[in-house]
């Protein structure tokens, strides 16, 4: 299986650009959701011929063939992550902007509860918590 967006995207047809391979470059070794400023600044460094328009074009072209995610968290910019990661949540910070992913079995069983009580077999499932760091006592 295909590790990196590069190698997703030549396996499925996508025609690479050396600028679409700066910015699958820069997304594969993403350790946060940036968003597409955050996402035009780094490859911009990398390679400064690289416009904006041509971050956003390549962002659509990778959601649109399902080898980015694309998450709209309330009161913030559309951030983007790799769609291999395997399910997880997020636990947004409201103030700072950090997304914290996370799997809880627990919360897993209980939305199956839920779908289940109200006669539905879950099929998949989106889960955003929005919070701000407790205060160390």
């Amino acid at each position: 299986m295909p590790d990196t967006i590069e190698e997703k995207c030549l396996s499925i047809g996508v025609k690479l650009t050396e600028q679409r391979k700066v910015i699958a470059k820069v997304m594969s070794e993403s350790t946060d959701h940036p968003d597409v400023d955050e996402l035009y600044n780094r490859a911009n460094k990398i390679d400064p011929k690289i416009s904006i328009a041509t971050v956003y074009r390549t962002v659509k072209l990778f959601e649109e063939s399902g080898i980015l995610a694309k998450h709209e968290f309330k009161g913030g910019k559309a951030r983007y992550e790799e769609l291999n990661e395997g399910h997880h949540d997020h636990l947004i910070d409201v103030k700072t902007g950090e997304i914290i992913e996370f799997v809880d079995e627990e919360i897993e069983k209980l939305q199956k509860k839920v779908a289940e009580k109200y006669g539905y077999k879950l099929v998949d499932h989106k889960l955003e918590l929005y919070g701000v760091k407790k205060k160390s006592q």
